[in-house]
């Protein structure tokens, strides 16, 4: 009797036996569509079983095995095992999370031609790589067929000089073979995607397939645009989340079948099936973007560290402001340093300064000397960027005679005023509502925005500065792809003056022009009681300063702040990042915390904060006689406890020993899955937790 074992979506840690008379071990990884209750699911066959402990009577039969593209291959079932028994996810959620959706619902994307298409690249001869298996007769391939590659000559781009740094770093990649990490870490505008490149060309000329990974959508266009320059004849892919279903599926399935040879995209990408793949690049590796907040709560960095040490190959993290683990790695040995410690195109690094604000008064925020930059860069024709990292024009709408503000009804937040639109909106829910014209408890109608956001700035700089383009960069002018991109066409055309934006411009551009950066509002990171504020504050500083004096132009960075003999501030000064990260780890090891310790984080939501604490707390009582070499905190409110009308609380778990704190969480969830629960109660848990 034949049976296949499927994982399916579903919220079980378990797989699902199925009768499947036609299958054979061909069909392991393949796609299957099963009826599961009054429907059916589309789900992925894990193993195949000639028994099964559900009787005989209650086993169903598969409704199709969908054999109309490649079947999935064991490294890539092995990567989704790995995701779900780390991360403590159902194998079947996993598996549905890493395919694209129109995959993960069976269909395929639209084509005009299915052929079949053999592998046809040799193998490599880098140390820890595979040929790709030639696929089976059952197995096609959607707009694959022949004339993708023509005998004609294509035109190669002219390669700028490397400096010796770089080239140390390129031989490094493929000095050692197998496995090996390394830390690429470059200052700001020091080459590192040069760097990329070089390796990249290594890997193609053998064979290979290479994956690298951006942390946000907004750098996968120019990254591509960029590769596509140097790589005239290389097929790429790109996957990310803002992509049509139809692209993504295609991708994938290229991917799948060998054709593509670069993949770029966000922490998704990770997932991408790559039978050929010989090197892994994860650029601004520090990034909190390529951590998951919801459903699989995965990190793509670590993920890929994991699949490079399967695969045997090569991996590169790269970043100007290495997260604190890494750079703990490459301190002790375990990754490999590799530095770039000048730039490859300006002569120098931006000169930071330090404006102290505690006995001048700011004309709309802005200090006398950042206000005499902006008007010096619009006399020399150059363009300045003022960065707040808070959009909207004010944070909160308020009455000052009775005390209301604007505050979200559905969560522990304020509504953001949003001038330019006439609503009040909520950054973590969504919800919007008008501007009232009158106080709501007492009807004065003379409400006061307090506080800056880059709308507000935006006007006052405008108003400052009648002579200049002023240009807005956040989440709400650069909605779109499109509207993405107009913007930054504009900013190389030299067509806007003074820029204010948000994080979206701190990382991967090169404005030739900028030559002056202002930083505004920054002290409120410095006391946060997140223990990682700090080392987000010094990384986001030090890389959008990084945007200024990146040609011919020198550049400079002022930083406005109440606290200018703060360490962070003065390591910014001195551009020295490995005594700030030093201090911090010294800190962090006398406090116990990452990576000196091990965390994972329940969370439970409910309708009210009794129900979600008396979960947590009956969750730790079944993980009391379990905890052996963990500690168990006790469960309290999150500290933003209300979120979608729903009430959160939260579970600290740690451990010194990360196999003491894998051991525990899988024996813990067995607990959990079989904890009751009130209606409409939700938990989830979170290892290696980025937000407290």
């Amino acid at each position: 009797m034949n049976i296949v074992r499927v994982a399916l979506d579903l919220p079980l840690p378990r797989l699902f036996d199925y009768l499947a008379p036609d299958s054979d071990e061909s069909d392991i990884g393949r796609r299957v569509t099963v009826p599961f209750g009054t429907g059916s699911r589309t789900g992925v066959i894990i193993e195949l079983a000639t028994a099964s402990e559900q009787p005989d009577a209650k086993l169903k039969a598969v409704t199709s095995i969908l054999r109309d593209m490649p079947a999935l291959p064991a490294e890539w079932l092995a990567l989704c095992e790995f995701c779900a028994r780390y991360y403590q996810t159902p194998l079947g959620e996993v598996t549905s999370f890493a395919l694209p959706p129109m995959l993960r619902r069976g269909k395929l994307p639209r084509i005009k031609k299915v052929k079949e298409i053999a592998v046809a690249c040799p193998r490599s001869g880098i140390p820890g790589t595979q040929s790709a298996p030639a696929p089976s007769a059952r197995d096609t391939v959607p707009g694959a067929g022949a004339g993708d590659i023509t005998s004609e000559t294509v035109p190669q781009p002219a390669l700028p000089q490397l400096m010796a740094a770089q080239q140390a770093a390129v031989a490094a990649i493929f000095d050692t073979a197998g496995f090996h990490a390394m830390l690429l870490h470059g200052v700001t505008g020091s080459g590192k995607t040069e760097v990329y490149l070089r390796a990249i060309d290594a890997v193609l000329a053998k064979g290979g397939q290479a994956l690298m990974l951006v942390p946000e959508i907004a750098l996968t266009s120019q990254l591509e645009g960029r590769v596509a320059a140097r790589f005239p004849g290389a097929h790429i892919v790109c996957a990310n989340s803002g992509m049509a279903d139809a692209a993504r599926a295609r991708g994938f399935i290229e991917a799948l079948s060998g054709r593509a040879e670069i993949v770029l995209g966000t922490r998704l990408a990770v997932f991408m099936p790559l039978p050929r793949l010989q090197l892994i690049i994860v650029d601004e590796e520090h990034d909190a973007s390529f951590k998951q907040q919801d459903g699989l709560r995965y990190s793509a960095r670590d993920v890929a560290v994991w699949r490079a040490h399967q695969l045997n190959i090569p991996i590169v993290l790269g970043s100007a402001t290495p997260s604190l683990e890494t750079f703990h790695h490459a301190s002790t040995g375990r990754y490999r340093l590799l530095e770039l410690p000048e730039r490859a195109v300006a002569e120098a690094m931006p000169v930071v300064r330090i404006v102290d604000t505690r006995r001048e008064k700011l004309q709309e925020g802005l200090s006398a000397a950042l206000l005499a930059g902006l008007q010096q860069r619009l006399d020399r024709g150059e363009q300045s960027l003022v960065f707040l990292n808070r959009r909207g024009y004010a944070p909160v709408l308020a009455c000052p005679p009775c005390g209301w503000i604007s505050r979200c009804q559905r969560c522990a937040a304020n509504l953001v005023l949003h001038l330019a639109d006439q609503r009040l909106r909520c950054h973590h829910c969504g919800f919007e509502a008008l501007i009232p014209r009158a106080c709501p408890d007492c009807g004065n109608v003379d409400l006061l925005p307090f506080g800056r956001g880059t709308q507000r700035l935006e006007t006052m700089l405008a108003e400052r500065f009648p002579e200049a383009r002023v240009l807005r960069i956040d989440r709400d002018s650069a909605s779109t792809p499109k509207k993405w991109q107009a913007l930054l066409a504009t900013i190389h055309a030299g067509e806007a003056d003074i820029l204010v934006g948000t994080q979206m411009l701190a990382k991967g551009h090169d404005f030739p022009l900028l030559t002056l950066v202002g930083a505004v509002g920054a002290d409120a990171a410095l006391f946060a009681a997140d223990f990682r504020a700090p080392e987000r504050l010094f990384a986001q500083l030090m890389q959008v300063g990084g945007r200024s004096g990146r040609a011919d132009l020198p550049g400079e960075v002022l930083i406005q702040t109440e606290y200018p003999d703060h360490p962070l501030y003065r390591a910014l000064v001195d551009h020295d990042y490995v005594r700030f990260a030093r201090s911090q780890l010294d800190e962090r090891r006398i406090a116990g915390f990452p990576p000196f310790s091990f965390q994972a984080m329940l969370r439970a939501e409910a309708r009210t904060m009794e129900q979600s604490l008396a979960f947590l707390a009956a969750a730790r009582n079944a993980a009391e006689a379990l905890a052996d070499g963990v500690t168990l905190y006790d469960p309290v409110p999150m500290r933003m406890q209300r979120l979608m009308t729903l009430e959160r609380g939260q579970l600290l778990v740690e451990s010194l020993s990360r196999p003491a704190l894998q051991a525990f969480l899988a024996k813990w969830m067995e607990q959990l899955y079989a904890l009751k629960m009130p209606s409409g109660l939700r938990w989830h848990l979170d290892v290696d937790p980025l937000e407290f």
